[in-house]
């Protein structure tokens, strides 16, 4: 089977590897770029409608983890540039964002009706 789209399918494996190697290192925490990772993985790998509606809700349910978690450590968070950026809530928005586009791109009309490519 051939991949759809190289750039989604190797920057989806990078993010894996990295979430794996994070989830050896420092355990729980590598989690979270393992499963983007493979979501985007395999995007990249099939193309098409529904594993973009996959990898969106995957972002919503990922982007939802990171804002409650981002919530629950704001009293010990610092209220500087670098603060903001490296904390789960600022990612959290992202991705709900994020999946939200997702799933409305895979029900716009230029994939729905998007026209089979032809071989010749």
């Amino acid at each position: 089977m051939k991949i759809k789209n190289i750039v989604s399918f190797s920057l989806g494996v990078l993010l894996l590897c990295g979430g794996v190697y994070a989830l050896v290192a420092s355990g729980f925490w590598g989690l979270v770029p393992g499963l983007l990772g493979a979501a985007l993985a395999v995007l990249g790998w099939l193309g098409g409608r529904v594993p973009l509606i996959i990898f969106g809700h995957t972002c919503i349910v990922v982007g939802a983890f990171l804002l409650t978690w981002g919530i629950t450590l704001l009293p010990y968070s610092e209220p500087t540039l670098v603060g903001i950026l490296t904390r789960p809530l600022f990612w959290g928005i992202i991705s709900i964002l994020g999946g939200i586009c997702a799933n409305y791109h895979g029900f716009c009309r230029c994939i729905r009706n998007k026209v089979p490519e032809s071989s010749g």
